[in-house]
C-alpha cells in the first residue's frame, strides 16, 4: 500500500510539472460536438460528415527532461478530415482560457472546410489559413488571439540547437505571415506540433474503410457482422501483409520489454473464446496493425445472423422488387441495385389487444373520436337542402327597406366533414431492436406496443393507414414486412401480425423508404404522411455502413418530399441528433429519450402532425 501511495503521488507530481496544459480550462469534444457540426455545415462543409475524435499521433520533437521522466509529450492529436468524418482532438487544454480552447475547435473546423492545392505541410496550412480568413474575415480576431497565445507557448529559438532554432523560426514566421513561402531544413529533431494547423500527414482512408474480401451479396460466403463495442478513443492504425499462419514464434529480450515496442510479422491464431475480450485488448494498445485475409472467425455469431431454413422462415410474396440506390461519390443512381423482398410472418394467430394496453387504448380512442367524420349543417349557402331561417329573415328585412341582393345566401346544407389523409408507418425491425431497455422489456416490445396503440387510435379516427416493417442482410435481401395494408381492416388478424414481428438483421433505410414511398404515392389522399420509426442509423453488411448509407437515405427522403409526401422520423437513438437533422431537417424528426414512453407519445405526435 505504501509503495502504491508513493508511486501514485510521484506520478501526479512529475506529470503535473512536465505537462504544459491547463486542466481547469479543458474543453472536451463531446461538449462542443453539436456546435462544431452546425458551424462546419454553416460554413459550407458537407452535411454528411460526422464529427469524431482524432487519433493519437507520435511526436518526435525534442522533449524536456521532465517530460522524458514522466513519459509525456510524445503524443498529440491533430485535426483532419476524410470523406466520412471530420476528426478533432478529443479534448483541448492548451490555453489557460476556456474560451480560447473552445475557439480553437471552431478555428480547426473552419480550416477543414476549405480545400487547397497540393504542397508540403507548411504551405498547405498557410493556404488554408489565407483562404479561411479571406472568406470569413470575422474569424481574424479569433485567429489572432489563438496565434498570440500559441506563439507565447512555443520554445524560444535561442534555447535550441542551430538547425532546430532555424526550424522553429521558420514555423513562427509561417504562422505570422501566411502569404510568404517557407521550407523546413533538416534537423536532428523535428519542430514542435502546431495545434493551429491540420494534420501534417493524415492517415490513409483505407485504414478506416476496409473492403471485404468476400462478396456480401452471397449468403453462403458472406461474413456476419460482429457485435460491436464502442471504443473510448480512436487508435492509430497501420496496414501490413497477412502473416503466415504456421508461424507462432515471438522473440524479444526481456530487458527491452518496457523500453520500446516493435512489430513482428507473426500470426496470432484466431479463436472464438468467450473470455477473450478483444475490445479491451484494443483499448490497451496505442497503435494497431491490421492485415486482411479471407478467413472467417466467430462462426457461431454468423450462424445467428444467417437466414433460417425455408420451412421456418417467413413467407415470401413474389420474386422481389428492384430498387435504385444513390451513390454519393458518383452523384448518380445505381439502377436496380437493391431488391425488396415483400414478406408476411409465417406463424400468425389472431389475438385480442393485450390486456396491459386496454386501459391506455380506451383513453387514446376517446381522444381520437373527435377526428371521426361527422355530418353537420353549413349555413349561408346559395344552394342547399333547406332554408336558413335566420338568414332568410334578414333577407326579408333588407328587402322591406329597399336593400335587395339577389345573391343573398339563404340556404343551409348537410355535409360530411372528412379528413383526406393517408399515413404509412414504417418500423425498423433490425437486430438492434433485440436490445433490452429494462429488466422486462426490449426495444422490439416497445415498437410492438406502439403499433398496437397507433392502430387503435387511427382505426377510430377513420384515417387510412398502413403498417410495414423492414430489415436487411445485404443489397439483394431487404425484407419488407406487410403488417397491414391501406385497404385492410384493423382487426384481430392484424393484431396477430403485429404480435409476430421479431428482430431481423440490418437497416438499409434508403431502400425501404423508396418502396414505402411507392406504396404511399398510390394513395389518392391530399395529405400523405410517411412516419418512420427507428432505433439507429442506416447500416448494412456492405458499404452501406457510414456516409454512403446516410447519403442514400437522405436522397430517398428528398425524393419522397418531391412527390408530395411528408416524411417524419421518430427515434429512440440517443445519438440521433448527430445525423437526423441532416437526413430529415430540424423540424421533421423527434427524439424520445425514454423508449418506454414511445407507445403513448406516438399517437400524440400523429395528432400534432395532422391537425
Amino acid at each position: 500500500m505504501l509503495e502504491e501511495l508513493v508511486g501514485s503521488t510521484w506520478h501526479r507530481f512529475i506529470t503535473k510539472r512536465a505537462e504544459i496544459h491547463y486542466p481547469e480550462a479543458i474543453v472536451h469534444l463531446d461538449d462542443v460536438r453539436y456546435t462544431t457540426g452546425i458551424f462546419f455545415r454553416a460554413l459550407g462543409g458537407e452535411g454528411g460528415l460526422r464529427v469524431e475524435n482524432a487519433t493519437d499521433s507520435d511526436v518526435h520533437a525534442r522533449r524536456t527532461i521532465l517530460q522524458r521522466i514522466a513519459g509525456v509529450g510524445d503524443k498529440t492529436q491533430y485535426a483532419w478530415r476524410d470523406e466520412e468524418t471530420l476528426r478533432l482532438p478529443e479534448s483541448i487544454a492548451l490555453f489557460p482560457s476556456k474560451q480560447l480552447n473552445s475557439n480553437l475547435y471552431l478555428w480547426l473546423t473552419a480550416l477543414s472546410v476549405v480545400t487547397v492545392k497540393e504542397g508540403d505541410w507548411i504551405s498547405r496550412n498557410q493556404q488554408r489559413t489565407l483562404k479561411t480568413l479571406a472568406i470569413w474575415p470575422g474569424l481574424q480576431s479569433t485567429y489572432q488571439a489563438l496565434l498570440n497565445a500559441h506563439i507565447a507557448q512555443r520554445p524560444e529559438p535561442k534555447s535550441l540547437s542551430e538547425r532546430e532554432a532555424k526550424q522553429e523560426q521558420i514555423i513562427r514566421s509561417a504562422l505570422v505571415d501566411s502569404s510568404a513561402k517557407y521550407q523546413l531544413e533538416y534537423a536532428k529533431k523535428p519542430p514542435q506540433p502546431v495545434p493551429l494547423w491540420l494534420h501534417p500527414s493524415p492517415p490513409e482512408e483505407e485504414l478506416f474503410t476496409s473492403k471485404p474480401v468476400q462478396d456480401p451479396d452471397q449468403a453462403e460466403t458472406s461474413e456476419a457482422k460482429k457485435d460491436q463495442k464502442k471504443q473510448q478513443s480512436r487508435k492509430q492504425g497501420n496496414r501490413t501483409d497477412m502473416p503466415e499462419g504456421n508461424d507462432g514464434l515471438m522473440s524479444f529480450r526481456l530487458e527491452s520489454l518496457w523500453s520500446w515496442g516493435e512489430y513482428s510479422k507473426v500470426d496470432r491464431t484466431s479463436t472464438d473464446d468467450d473470455d477473450d475480450d478483444v475490445m479491451q485488448t484494443a483499448d490497451d494498445m496505442d497503435n494497431i496493425t491490421i492485415a486482411q485475409d479471407s478467413e472467417t472467425t466467430a462462426s457461431k455469431i454468423k450462424l445467428d445472423l444467417d437466414l433460417p431454413a425455408n420451412q421456418y422462415d417467413d413467407i415470401v410474396l413474389g420474386e422481389g422488387i428492384p430498387i435504385d440506390e444513390w451513390d454519393y461519390k458518383k452523384q448518380r443512381f445505381q439502377k436496380d441495385h437493391c431488391r425488396i423482398i415483400p414478406m408476411i410472418s409465417r406463424h400468425v394467430d389472431p389475438i385480442d389487444l393485450p390486456l396491459k394496453l386496454k386501459s391506455q387504448a380506451r383513453r387514446i380512442r376517446r381522444q381520437f373520436e373527435m377526428l371521426r367524420p361527422q355530418r353537420h349543417w353549413v349555413s349561408r349557402q346559395t344552394e342547399g337542402a333547406e332554408l336558413d331561417l335566420e338568414n332568410y329573415i334578414n333577407f326579408l328585412a333588407d328587402r322591406k327597406h329597399g336593400h335587395v341582393n339577389s345573391d343573398t345566401p339563404v340556404y343551409r346544407d348537410l355535409r360530411n366533414e372528412t379528413r383526406d389523409l393517408s399515413c404509412l408507418l414504417l418500423a425498423d425491425l433490425s437486430l438492434s431492436t433485440d436490445a433490452h431497455i429494462s429488466n422486462t422489456s426490449r426495444v422490439i416490445d416497445v415498437i410492438r406496443d406502439s403499433l398496437y396503440l397507433f392502430s387503435e387510435a387511427l382505426s377510430v379516427s377513420g384515417d387510412r393507414f398502413a403498417l410495414h416493417g423492414f430489415s436487411s442482410r445485404n443489397r439483394n435481401h431487404i425484407r419488407f414486412y406487410n403488417i397491414k395494408g391501406f385497404d385492410d381492416s384493423y382487426n384481430n388478424d392484424v393484431r396477430g401480425h403485429i404480435d409476430a414481428i421479431r428482430p431481423g438483421y440490418y437497416t438499409r433505410m434508403g431502400t425501404a423508404i423508396r418502396h414505402a414511398t411507392q406504396l404511399l404515392e398510390q394513395e389518392t389522399s391530399s395529405q400523405k404522411l410517411l412516419l418512420i420509426l427507428t432505433d439507429g442509423k442506416p447500416n448494412d453488411l456492405d458499404k452501406y455502413e457510414g456516409r454512403y448509407g446516410i447519403e442514400d437515405t437522405r436522397q430517398a427522403i428528398l425524393e419522397a418530399e418531391k412527390k408530395g409526401l411528408q416524411p417524419f422520423c421518430v427515434t429512440i437513438d440517443e445519438k440521433a441528433e448527430d445525423y437526423l437533422p441532416y437526413l430529415f431537417g430540424k423540424n421533421a424528426y423527434m427524439l424520445i429519450k425514454n423508449a418506454q414512453q414511445l407507445p403513448a407519445k406516438l399517437p400524440q405526435l400523429y395528432l400534432r402532425l395532422t391537425r
